[in-house]
């Protein structure tokens, strides 16, 4: 029998993509190294639901989410039908208690986490990949293992299978990517469309890449059509490491993406959606592998029209951007996170 890792985590426009996103890099590395994978997940995006179905034997529907009693009635069965089994469970929403039901069950546990914030952990490893982790604290059971830091990163298949390109920043830069989640709900998005009308550099091009889950795709692909800068929508991109190969700059939201971003070498503004992106924001920003714009209810089309122009034509800042970035995130996390599972 192959060793089998059932991943629980959802993807909704409350909840967001990113938990399940990154569950994906982890789905890969033991899919290819250590044995089969199962999905369980309320996954409301069809993008998403194909990726899963390319890295697992099994996806499992959810209709709602914990704390949804249905939940864990559904998620129970699947666990009590394999006997040694791996869990990885990837939301905020789930609490020591679907922890401690998940262990009840002889599982052994992995929790993915960003912000420390349950009273209590009961796993067998908690990983926490942002710079920031060290400084948490966890409370655990004495057996818990903690993976903590940037070299725990999990990057998705596409990007680890790829060799960050060797860019020669030389003058301004002419190439934009702007992404900013899978779900956008405050149409942050549209104020950045707005703002790049403002830009001045010669040859200037963007893409907008909109999330599987954001329901403003319409009026996005409306403002960029409309927009007087060389402009592009891409609705739920299938590659988008070829997209930051692309790049000579881009505007992220605070999450995952940022650290893909960091590993690809494109020197990234960032605009925190959420508050488990601040310490990822902070973080990135300290190192200097990124330039934080602030939350995004604050953050103007104008201010964000002038990081993006002074980023744009200072080519030292973005020279020693790329450069922390590619310190800080190897593409070796989920090898790293398997071998820790592995050695339990």
């Amino acid at each position: 029998m192959r060793p089998l890792l059932i991943i629980r985590a959802d993807a909704t426009p409350e909840i967001g993509t990113g938990h399940l996103m990154r569950t994906l890099a982890l789905a890969h590395a033991w899919r290819d190294r250590a044995g089969d994978v199962i999905f369980v997940s309320c996954c409301q995006s069809r993008g998403l639901g194909r990726r899963m179905a390319e890295f697992a034997r099994q996806v499992v529907a959810l209709d709602r989410a914990h704390p949804d009693p249905g939940d864990w009635e559904k998620t129970a069965r699947i666990l009590n039908a394999h006997g040694e089994a791996w869990v990885a469970l990837d939301g905020y929403h789930f609490d020591s208690g679907y922890h401690k039901n998940i262990r009840a069950l002889g599982k052994r546990l992995l929790v993915v986490d960003d912000m420390a914030h349950l009273d209590h952990y009961e796993a067998d490893i908690v990983l926490n990949q942002n710079i920031d982790a060290a400084d948490r604290s966890y409370s655990t059971a004495a057996f818990t293992r903690l993976l903590l830091g940037p070299q725990y990163i999990l990057l998705r298949p596409e990007f680890v299978e790829r060799i960050a390109p060797t860019r020669n920043i030389a003058g301004p830069a002419c190439r934009l990517l702007v992404t900013l989640g899978g779900a956008d709900p405050d149409n942050m998005t549209l104020t950045v469309i707005q703002a790049l009308e403002k830009i001045n550099i010669d040859g200037f091009e963007v893409v907008i890449v909109v999330g599987s889950a954001n329901p403003n795709l319409q009026q996005i692909q409306a403002a960029g059509s409309r927009s007087s800068a060389s402009m592009r929508v891409v609705d739920n991109a299938p590659d988008m490491a070829e997209l930051m190969a692309w790049a000579d700059l881009a505007v992220s939201a605070g999450g995952s993406t940022c650290w893909e971003l960091a590993y690809m070498g494109v020197p990234t503004l960032a605009i925190t959606m959420a508050d488990n992106q601040l310490a990822v924001v902070k973080g990135l920003a300290r190192a200097g592998a990124t330039v934080a714009l602030g939350w995004h209810q604050d953050v103007s089309s104008a201010e964000i029209a002038r990081a993006v122009q002074n980023l744009a034509t200072d080519v030292d800042k973005r020279i020693q951007m790329q450069r922390c970035g590619r310190n800080l995130v190897d593409g070796g996390g989920a090898q790293r996170v398997l071998t820790g599972m592995l050695a339990v």
